[in-house]
């Protein structure tokens, strides 16, 4: 009896499973308004989406709301992606949020974050080909709208801060859908009228009323800009691809206004600064060389020009005196040299310094004769050869062998017919 009636846990797991297998209910396009939202600590969104008649709990998981490009508060329009299904725990059912737009302005934000993402990986927002805004402009170009809140601010921040600057309007279109053709055509005629500063924006809007300033065309025309560029566009939250490109962003015109020029009044205390310390160094310039002429003035050369001559004089005869010390003492010391060399004894004696040397010659004569082979052979002795060989021992020889007799006037060839041993 009791087997048919089923628990809450059953009945719930029953409803789940007929809500993820019906295809209707896995991927639903919701819009509404939010109601009741939650942020919870976990990253987790809770929140209702409700309509005029009806509502449905929802919730938004922490690694699909890091992908919000905005942030939802109760009252906001949405644009919902997700799937609808049970939780077993109360048995009611709600939206998973994997995506959510605001109404009206999602798609915009979408193609503004893939134009942006484009654009940089292109290297249109590099910080190298950021130009320099000058720091005291002559002429400066502003490309808005010729009525409204934005050419009347910027106009006043520049008469105000910096009147000698000369302000040329190029009027554009700053809204609608011809807006972004009438921007880029101002931007290429600025570059005709020598600017060194172009302001280029328009004041506060919706994201449609800013578009414009989104538009590819518009973002290439101020990168291609040969002229410093500040965008100034909306309001300080309010950033456009414009901003990115630009070689300098304002949060607002009145702050584009106070980027291009400088503050007049700062610039003549500046000077005036300048002026003080020009002076300041100038004076203590002049104080240096009145005290360093003084100092000549009162030189003891320039007060005894006669006393520092005579003086010099002084040390010219001392010089002098030492000078002809020296060259008498060299005089006398050559003079002595060439007196022992014109009495010494060799040069007195000539004859009996050869014969000397000719006794040493003669002396050194006899000691090579004595050693002298050919001199043995004079007195008897032979020299005998083999075989170009001096013959040494018997015990070189045998018979018939020819050999070669050396005397002192000669030799002759003889063949050994007996050899006899001591």
């Amino acid at each position: 009896m009791n087997n048919k009636y089923l628990t809450v846990t059953a009945i719930n797991k029953y409803l789940k499973s007929k809500f993820d297998s019906d295809d209707n209910l896995r991927v639903v396009f919701l819009k509404g308004e939010v109601s009741n939202i939650k942020y919870h600590t976990t990253g987790h969104i809770y929140f209702s989406i409700k309509d005029e008649n009806s509502k449905i709990n929802a919730i938004m998981f922490s690694g699909s709301a890091k992908k919000l490009l905005f942030k939802p508060i109760d009252g906001s329009k949405v644009l919902i992606t997700g799937r609808i299904s049970v939780y077993e725990s109360t048995g009611s059912y709600q939206i998973y949020v994997d995506e959510m737009l605001e109404d009206g302005i999602g798609n915009l934000y979408i193609a503004y974050e893939k134009l942006k993402l484009e654009l940089s990986k292109e290297g249109l927002f590099d910080s190298k080909y950021k130009k320099q805004i000058p720091k005291m402009p002559e002429r400066i170009g502003i490309v808005t709208a010729s009525t409204g809140a934005a050419i009347k601010d910027i106009l006043s921040t520049i008469k105000r801060r910096y009147p000698i600057c000369e302000t040329i309007l190029f009027p554009s279109l700053v809204q609608g859908d011809n807006a972004k053709d009438d921007i880029v055509k101002n931007i290429k005629l600025a570059e005709n009228y020598n600017l060194d500063v172009l302001i280029i924006g328009r004041g506060g809007g919706s994201i449609e009323d800013l578009w414009p300033f989104n538009e590819e065309c518009v973002a290439r025309a101020i990168f291609e800009c040969k002229i410093p560029t500040i965008s100034a566009v909306g309001h300080e939250i309010d950033f456009t691809i414009a901003d990115y490109v630009a070689d300098m962003r304002a949060p607002t015109p009145t702050g584009a206004a106070e980027m291009a020029v400088p503050n007049i009044s700062d610039l003549i205390n500046h000077i005036n600064n300048l002026n003080v310390r020009l002076n300041e160094a100038i004076n203590s310039k002049l104080n240096y060389q009145k005290l360093l002429l003084d100092s000549i003035k009162n030189s003891y050369a320039i007060k005894n020009p006669l006393i520092m001559y005579e003086n010099k004089k002084q040390l010219l005869d001392i010089l002098l005196d030492k000078l002809n010390k020296s060259l008498i003492k060299k005089y006398e010391n050559f003079k002595h040299k060439f007196e022992l060399i014109k009495n010494n004894y060799v040069l007195l004696n000539p004859q009996i310094m050869y014969k000397d040397k000719l006794i040493k010659l003669n002396n050194l004569i006899e000691k090579l004769e004595l050693v002298n082979p050919l001199g043995v052979l004079k007195r008897g002795y032979t020299l005998t050869y083999i075989n170009n060989n001096v013959l040494k021992s018997i015990n070189d020889l045998k018979k018939e062998d020819t050999i070669s007799v050396k005397l002192s006037d000669g030799e002759f060839s003889a063949v050994v017919k007996e050899i006899k041993n001591d």
